[in-house]
């Protein structure tokens, strides 16, 4: 059975401070300096959303600030939520 990951679109998210976020021209690269995993973000704008989390109360906030309606929310929250499980983003201060 497919596990169904989420994440709190009302919480301030970063980047985990072990993980390295290299951009490239298909979108970027992340890597966990403490569990070895490497992840491909192949779509710029969630790189864009992922490099702009510190600076947004929440994820949500975040989102639409890359400028995505309502309808895309969910296809962003799925993106998050597998990086939130793979440990490369975490809960974290928020900008005020």
């Amino acid at each position: 059975m497919r596990r169904v990951l989420t994440v709190d679109l009302d919480t301030g998210w970063k980047l985990h401070p072990q993980v390295a976020l290299r951009p490239e021209p298909f979108g970027a690269l992340l890597y966990h300096f403490g569990t070895r995993k490497l992840s491909f973000l192949k779509n710029r704008t969630i790189v864009e959303i992922v490099r702009a989390l510190p600076d947004h109360p929440d994820a949500r906030t975040a989102i639409r600030a890359a400028g995505i309606d309502d309808a895309q929310v969910d296809t962003y929250a799925r993106a998050l939520a597998t990086l939130a499980d793979s440990k490369m983003i975490v809960p974290g201060a928020s900008a005020a």
